[in-house]
């Protein structure tokens, strides 16, 4: 048996997040500081613009990164074979930027890590029957835990942490819409046995 790079978006994804925190315990905070988000952002530095993406790289410690990819090695893997490499990495590269412009036009805070990319996977993943005028009771349910959570939470705890989830899962939301294609129905799969010859 050989081991197989099966998810090369997600598997990457992870690698350049851990080599990143791992030359941030190297470098120092000079380093880490190229992969935060600042709140002022300075259209005339084109360092800033790069950070508008490679944030989602960034993470606080191995706690911080850890909880992120657990969760996006579960479901990320499944979502890269089913909607392919490329537009996967679209996803993950749009939800970015998103959340960056609107973090800093709203609340002009430092961020970073890859929280608001693992809410988009989670709502994306719920998409997985997605058929034309149906909405997946399963989307409804998994809005309303991860969403919700996250709304209440945002009284409580800090509003940047839960606004990127909030807005991570929007993105996943309207891709499982507007990205997903329909599965044909069942009686299309098979050939009608009264029309076989």
């Amino acid at each position: 048996m050989k081991i197989q790079y099966n998810a090369p978006v997600i598997l990457t994804y992870a690698l350049l997040s851990a080599i990143v925190l791992i030359l941030s315990y190297v470098f120092g905070e000079g380093f880490k500081s190229l992969f935060v988000l600042h709140g002022n952002f300075n259209t005339g530095s084109l360092l800033d613009y790069v950070r508008l993406f490679t944030y989602v790289i960034g993470h606080a410690n191995w706690t911080h990164l850890i909880s992120n990819f657990a969760l996006i090695l579960v479901v990320g893997p499944i979502l890269e074979e089913k909607y392919g490499s490329a537009n996967l990495f679209k996803m993950i590269i749009i939800t970015a930027l998103v959340t960056a412009a609107l973090n800093i036009i709203f609340f002009k805070d430092n961020v970073l890590g890859a929280s608001g990319i693992a809410f988009m996977l989670v709502l994306l993943s719920s998409f997985s029957s997605f058929q034309k005028r149906y909405v997946p009771l399963t989307f409804i349910l998994v809005f309303l835990l991860y969403i919700g959570r996250e709304v209440v939470n945002s009284f409580e705890a800090d509003h940047v942490s839960q606004f990127g989830h909030i807005m991570g899962g929007i993105c996943g939301g309207m891709f499982g819409f507007f990205i997903n294609k329909e599965k044909p129905p069942r009686s299309e799969n098979y050939p009608n046995p009264g029309n076989t010859p």
